[in-house]
């Protein structure tokens, strides 16, 4: 397995002319100037004084001008800390302010969103988008920024050339990335990926998602998150291809345009996509004459299917040879379908604490209705005494699992068994072939509609806290996110449903000013019963989701 700072510096020094990262009609880049922007900024850390294992935070959309910062980190052996550019600006300050980054890389229009008390947190910041110093405390960066020209024309008379290039792999254990999938102020878990759970990833997907060189993608998921920071971004351009990034969030008719005009290779989805493309154009159209007389007859039917087929991935492109959805399982009646009609997709199975991966099947032996196998230079157990028939949770152990949770050792303790097993949170069985078929999830999380990890528990306990609320719970459904609140009785008897109905009003518009744009509540749902608990009266979630 080679560390992927290796396949970096072939990667490039092998296409340098080739394009390599692309804003949707925007910016273009080969991978030679990938290795220049690399170089521009190594010489603004080396002058600052930035010493290698140190952080440096990077927040912002989506973007030739992230990746370039991105690599440039981890190639001069610092540490990344992406961070989701939805999070409101006082989290993206107090997650900066735990890592202990040195620097704040970020988007200007996210810097002039902060008040003073979480731009005062931040020593150092540098604006994403343009060469402009945001804050200095110490004063360091701005006469680091204004030496990099003078310094990388001394350095490079005759310009960077590919025997320039040189990124030192030399260990596969340090650490390389702390990735925080919330946004909480409260105890941030810091996910710690080494340089060996990065590379592992990355070989496991060019082995089994073979690709060519100069082959597309389009870049649709957050980069502040591992699903599409492994899969949209370093496993495609570490195996020469050209990523165009779609950029800020997009309207249904702007993404199938610019999908007509990249024409990946692959995609990546969540499952809500695929089942509303199914829902809401296939099936109804198939339930129309002719189409309906025309599937009943076997040999048209088939004919029928092909063009189904044809016509999806052509609303994709054309040219795409793989859908891989993660985060949730599928619809079972669309999947039945799509595995009809012979669509390429498959649902693989990860989380952020394994960088993401950790099962995976390619299309043409996935099992229906599963997640995959287990990855190479993994393992996977189901912690139960017939795990192929009693669900319980699974575990895994291997290359590709976190060295801990970054300044929250409790956390990072209780995430792992005592014999050194990673605990996923959600519960499973395997079956004599070894796919694992999800169950439930002993955690909560809901997937967001663009990958987002969303934790219902944070909503929830901004909610309780709000006038008459007697207690919560946060649950996903295909319309958006809904909150089932049961009100304060006495409060309800003073003043009566229609007051409690206008208070619950103003509690979500409240609610919602507090939160990313993936993750507000679309509605209060009022009950008259209190929710069910266990003996230790904590809510029987499984029983609402």
């Amino acid at each position: 397995m080679k560390h992927f700072l290796d396949l970096l510096q072939q990667t490039i020094r092998e296409n340098w002319n080739e394009p390599a990262l692309a804003d949707y009609r925007g910016a273009n880049l080969t991978f030679g100037d990938l290795a220049r922007g690399i170089c521009r900024l190594h010489i603004l850390f080396e002058e600052m004084g930035v010493a290698p294992g140190e952080k440096i935070a990077l927040c912002g959309r989506n973007s030739t001008r992230w990746s370039v910062a991105y690599f440039a980190i981890l190639a001069y052996k610092a540490v990344a800390v992406p961070i989701l550019c939805d999070f409101t600006p006082s989290n993206i300050a107090s997650l900066t302010l735990h890592s202990d980054a040195r620097l704040l890389i970020v988007d200007r229009h996210i810097w002039d969103a902060m008040d003073a008390v979480s731009r005062g947190s931040v020593a150092e910041a540098l604006a994403l988008d343009r060469p402009e110093v945001l804050r200095s405390a110490g004063g360091l960066l701005p006469v680091a920024l204004s030496r990099v020209d003078r310094l990388y024309a001394e350095q490079y008379r005759q310009g960077i050339c590919p025997g320039d290039v040189h990124y030192d792999a030399s260990t596969l254990d340090e650490l390389c990335i702390v990735s925080y999938t919330s946004g909480t102020s409260g105890s941030p878990k810091g996910t710690m990926l080494s340089a060996r759970s990065i590379s592992s990833n990355v070989a496991f997907a060019q082995r089994q998602i073979p690709t060519r060189r100069g082959w597309r993608v389009l870049s649709i998921l957050p980069l502040a998150h591992l699903y599409g920071l492994m899969f949209e971004l370093m496993y495609p351009l570490l195996s020469g291809c050209r990523v165009t990034f779609l950029g800020a969030m997009p309207t249904p008719s702007v993404l199938m345009e610019a999908l007509r005009e990249v024409r990946p290779y692959m995609q990546l989805v969540v499952p809500l996509i695929l089942e509303k493309i199914f829902r809401n154009k296939v099936f109804p159209a198939l339930r129309r004459e002719p189409a309906r007389t025309m599937v009943r007859i076997p040999v048209v039917r088939e004919i029928v299917f092909r063009y189904v087929r044809i016509g999806i991935i052509n609303s994709f492109g054309g040219n795409i040879r793989h859908f891989i959805a993660g985060g949730a399982g599928l619809d079972p009646e669309v999947e039945s379908f799509m595995r009809r009609i012979r669509l390429p997709y498959t649902v693989g199975y990860g989380m952020t604490e394994c960088g993401p991966l950790i099962c995976y099947s390619d299309w043409r032996s996935f099992a229906e209705g599963s997640c995959g196998r287990v990855v190479v230079r993994m393992e996977l157990r189901i912690d139960s005494a017939d795990p192929v028939h009693t669900a319980g949770e699974i575990q895994v152990r291997g290359d590709n699992v976190m060295l801990g949770y970054y300044k929250n050792a409790e956390a990072a303790d209780a995430a792992f068994t005592d014999d050194g097993w990673l605990r996923t949170g959600d519960m499973g069985v395997l079956d004599a072939s070894g796919n694992l078929y999800i169950r439930g999830r002993c955690k909560s999380m809901i997937l967001g509609p663009s990958g987002q990890n969303i934790y219902p528990e944070e909503i929830e306990e901004r909610l309780n806290a709000m006038p008459m609320v007697a207690e919560s719970l946060v649950v996903g459904r295909r319309n958006g996110i809904v909150a089932m609140v049961v009100a304060d009785v006495d409060a309800s008897r003073r003043t009566g449903d229609a007051e409690v109905e206008r208070v619950m009003a103003e509690n979500l518009r409240t609610l919602n000013a507090s939160l990313p744009a993936y993750s507000r509540v679309a509605a209060i749902e009022l009950r008259a019963e209190e929710f069910e608990k266990t003996p230790k009266q904590s809510i029987k979630r499984y029983l609402y989701e």
